[in-house]
């Protein structure tokens, strides 16, 4: 069959179809969100009686939650959900952009809270559908980000150390399955640890309530040190492994006094070396490894750098300083919230709004791995990367056709991840709806 081509300046456009379904892929996202409740959940739970913009909220939610799954990043973003038949696809009403910043700006910090609740619940039954730790260990990694903003008009937004105007939230991610756990909209003036021993008593209950009943990790870079904190993991019964400021006065003398026997050479780059060691600090074992060039380029630094950490650990020194290096993974899902997600832009000039902004980022970043792993997408071992999950699964056009009287999706022939997209579709809908 011969084949013609069209060249691009004899291609006629319009923007007419009525049946056609921009991101026709949200259908696996709408799919889990109707398994879980989620429209009843935050029917129940966020409660806006008397604000201006606060009526409706579960729609307006869920098309925040959804346009931000779709990759928005701007409130007027919102919009390709209402283009031709999009909004046919999906079960709530589709709130249009100037609705949703209404809504945003209803939020005080007290009902922020009630979204803290909808996550903490959505984790719940998303975990209780098989993504639950159970008896197993679970690792979680706090840290935080700075959201760069432009402008004078956005309260709480200050320059941090990084001398960026912005807000600095700060974020527990379960390290295996990226999932967002906790969240907590900060000031850009806030400094890194400030707030740490309070988000911490916050997060483990939800973590236990949530289904975690194992022993439960938390990795932390030198910004979070802190005795306060670290006296909050141990009468909580939490394990840590927290970095420290190794050029510290008292660390550094320990750091000297450690025996040149005593270092253990470790895999390393190939045009450096690496040795780890162990000593105590403030009666907790501090673990040190140390770093310099070696070959070519060693002049440039030839003098050992060193890294620390304190921890309750038990084992070989050299498997738990791999183990917390691995906390580097975290920074995967922070790219995730702010690559052509929610957190690229922080959309409103009030602080509570940009809160609740921040929390429907966190049920599009989980809802996007809840799909993923539930849906069999992704092996439980492997990360998801929400941009290719994006590209693969969600950026689809469709069309909404009626065959016999059976409303059809119809999608592109050749579609290269096709096979995986239906497996997905059959497995989430066969799963059992939480009760409500």
């Amino acid at each position: 069959m011969t084949r013609s081509y069209q060249t691009p300046d004899g291609i006629e456009v319009s923007f007419d179809d009525e049946n056609l379904v921009a991101n026709a892929g949200l259908v696996l996202v709408s799919t889990l969100a109707s398994k879980l409740g989620l429209d009843a959940l935050i029917s129940e739970r966020v409660d806006l009686t008397g604000r201006v913009g606060g009526a409706n909220p579960a729609g307006k939610s869920l098309t925040l939650v959804h346009a931000m799954v779709a990759g928005a990043s701007h409130i007027d973003h919102a919009d390709m959900l209402r283009a031709g038949a999009s909004s046919k696809v999906l079960p709530f009403h589709v709130a249009a952009p100037s609705t949703l910043g209404t809504y945003l700006r209803s939020f005080t910090s007290c009902y922020v809270r009630q979204l803290d609740e909808v996550i903490e619940a959505e984790l719940t039954r998303a975990w209780g559908m098989g993504l639950a730790p159970g008896d197993d260990p679970m690792v979680i990694d706090i840290d935080s980000t700075i959201c760069e903003v432009s402008g004078y008009n956005k309260q709480g937004a200050a320059y941090g150390y990084t001398k960026k105007l912005g807000y600095h939230p700060i974020l527990a991610v379960r390290s295996d399955t990226g999932e967002v756990l906790h969240g907590r909209m900060r000031k850009g003036s806030a400094n890194t640890q400030r707030g740490t021993k309070r988000f911490v008593q916050e997060l483990i209950p939800r973590c236990r309530r949530a289904g975690a009943t194992g022993k439960i990790t938390i990795r932390f870079d030198s910004g979070y040190q802190s005795e306060a904190t670290l006296k909050e993991l141990e009468r909580l019964g939490v394990s840590y492994t927290m970095a420290v400021h190794a050029n510290a006065k008292g660390i550094k003398s320990l750091i000297e006094a450690i025996d040149s026997d005593a270092w253990i050479p470790i895999d390393y780059t190939d045009n450096g070396e690496a040795q780890v060691a162990q000593t105590t600090y403030k009666g907790r074992r501090l673990i040190i490894r140390h770093t310099r060039l070696i070959g070519d380029q060693a002049e440039l630094f030839p003098n050992w750098r060193h890294f620390g950490f304190v921890t309750d650990l038990k084992g070989c020194a050299v498997e738990i300083d791999q183990f917390h290096r691995n906390r580097a993974r975290v920074e995967l899902s922070i790219k995730d919230l702010k690559e052509g997600a929610g957190l690229e832009h922080i959309p409103s000039g009030k602080f509570d709004a940009n809160s609740a902004w921040l929390s429907h980022a966190i049920l599009a970043h989980n809802l996007i791995r809840q799909v993923s792993y539930l849906g069999e997408i992704t092996p439980s071992e492997s990360m998801v990367i929400a941009r290719s999950f994006r590209r693969n699964f969600i950026a689809l056009a469709g069309r909404l056709v009626n065959r016999s009287g059976k409303i059809t999706l119809r999608t592109p022939a050749r579609w290269p991840w096709a096979k995986a997209f239906m497996r997905a579709l059959i497995t989430l809908r066969a799963l059992e709806p939480v009760p409500i």
